[in-house]
């Protein structure tokens, strides 16, 4: 088979693949704190490899092929703190590609265990030192390095193809306010905040223009940068919430199409973690945590206003994956994590 009907091919199996899958839910979540906000979950954890990033794979490995960088038998390496790994390794195993992952150190065990059930290799490295190991090791191999903390935020269509925006207002057309007032979501790569903070401002209503409000972690530079425009920002620490929060201001995160940014404590994003894993009776990961503390102080601050309205955001992934750390006592205690004490306090505030 020649290259080119390789490569056709290859696009072909993740066209079908796509096709084969339904869109995911929206949760509309009731809370009766907030009679005149309704907030809706987005939940991205259905996907075939259980997150958000089934969609950013998906379309790192069309931009790829599209650009004639990946080809029969190309090695396919990846940065990532794992849940971007799970989804490229599921797209190399359908397309036979080998696949390694350059992943932090004391990244989620399950995680790489699913990295490796898709076929995939794991490597790894300081959280620092990621990128670089990785493309050192595609130039090595004469592999190709996705990147995507530098593609993500132009491999995905934001007017169409593939585009979680376009799902998300198609979803919520039928509901009682239509147009969220907020779209909340947290950023790794910032590729899908691009897309949403693009798709806003090319599709919405100018009378009632929906806002995308950004949240960030603890040990992330991407809301400083926000607030100071410096792109030289680094820090040596990582973020403890995985997926999410960096420690440079990468190509893909665009500062200029998010309306606000919060920062949120890491005991904070994993309280709210547990809360909302008890609200929907079912596990939630750190990032959605992060996610539903913006939430929280945004409906707080409509009502306030007395405005109506609603609030869109991601479930990103399911908690199942951290059980060995978020939902396990021993490790939040260990880390310094006092989450017993805010999850009472948002039961308190909140019931």
């Amino acid at each position: 088979m020649s290259q080119n009907h390789w490569v056709a091919n290859a696009i072909r199996l993740i066209e079908a693949d796509y096709n084969r899958s339904a869109d995911t839910h929206l949760i509309k979540l009731d809370m009766s704190v907030f009679p005149d906000i309704d907030i809706y979950l987005k939940d991205e954890s259905t996907h075939p490899t259980g997150s958000l990033k089934h969609r950013l794979a998906r379309s790192l490995f069309l931009y790829a092929l599209c650009n004639g960088w990946i080809k029969q038998g190309t090695p396919v390496i990846e940065a990532s703190s794992g849940s971007t790994a799970i989804s490229e390794a599921y797209f190399a195993r359908l397309l036979g590609l080998p696949f390694i992952a350059v992943v932090p150190e004391g990244t989620a065990l399950r995680k790489m265990r699913q990295i490796a059930f898709y076929g995939g290799q794991c490597h790894q490295v300081a959280a620092s030192n990621v990128c670089q190991a990785a493309a050192d090791m595609a130039h090595e191999m004469g592999g190709h390095f996705m990147d995507q903390f530098t593609y993500a935020e132009r491999a995905t269509d934001w007017r169409g193809n593939n585009n979680i925006a376009e799902s998300i207002f198609r979803q919520m057309s039928a509901e009682r306010y239509p147009q969220p007032s907020w779209i909340v979501m947290s950023a790794g790569t910032g590729g899908t905040s691009a897309t949403i903070g693009r798709y806003l401002r090319y599709q919405q209503c100018w009378q009632q223009p929906s806002q995308l409000c950004v949240v960030d972690p603890e040990n992330s530079v991407f809301f400083d940068y926000f607030n100071t425009g410096d792109k030289s920002l680094s820090i040596q620490q990582g973020s403890r919430i995985e997926g999410i929060g960096r420690p440079r201001v990468e190509p893909s995160f665009s500062a200029a199409v998010i309306d606000r940014m919060l920062q949120v404590e890491g005991s904070e994003s994993l309280a709210a973690a547990h809360f909302l894993s008890a609200k929907l009776g079912r596990l939630v990961g750190g990032s959605t945590g992060t996610n539903f503390v913006g939430v929280l102080t945004l409906a707080e601050e409509m009502k306030q206003r007395d405005e109506r309205g609603s609030i869109v955001t991601l479930l990103c992934d399911g908690g199942e994956r951290y059980q060995d750390s978020y939902f396990n006592d021993e490790w939040l205690a260990q880390r310094g994590f006092n989450v017993a004490e805010r999850v009472k306090q948002l039961e308190e505030l909140y019931e």
